[in-house]
């Protein structure tokens, strides 16, 4: 719960921190710029890895299999693309950074211990509702 007030606080803080300085440096309408190039390239870049993992999706289940690591990366693609909706720095350069497959599957596997997973039930295990077979006929 802290952790998620300092960022709640901190992070817009710390954006406009350096949106601040960026300004004082490189001007404003420069710091604006920049700021609105990074989010198109970074809508762009989303937009062309979210429809390849959309296809690797459609791929694996085709083939019968379970789409796990597309579906963990279509997730960490949404986080990417929430990053860089927010105005600032920091942000887009987290979100152009989960962009990068090598970074997105690096940070995949940092997080994959803490990641609670559901379990297929047996085939061998009892159906949990009570199947009751009938006839039945319509009579008009």
């Amino acid at each position: 719960m802290a952790l998620f007030l300092l960022l709640l606080i901190g992070l817009p803080l710390l954006e406009l921190y350096l949106l601040i300085r960026a300004s004082a440096v490189i001007g404003v309408f420069s710091t604006i710029g920049i700021a609105i190039f990074t989010a198109l390239l970074g809508t762009l870049l989303m937009r062309h890895q979210g429809l390849s993992v959309l296809r690797r999706i459609q791929t694996a289940l085709n083939r019968g299999e379970l789409p796990a690591q597309e579906l963990l990366d279509g997730a960490v693609l949404l986080i990417a693309g929430c990053f860089l909706l927010l105005p600032g720095f920091l942000t887009d350069s987290v979100g152009l950074l989960l962009l990068t497959p090598p970074l997105r599957h690096w940070f995949i596997r940092r997080i994959s211990p803490i990641l609670p997973v559901m379990r297929q039930p047996h085939a061998t295990q009892a159906p949990s509702a009570r199947i009751i077979e009938g006839e039945w006929r319509r009579d008009d």
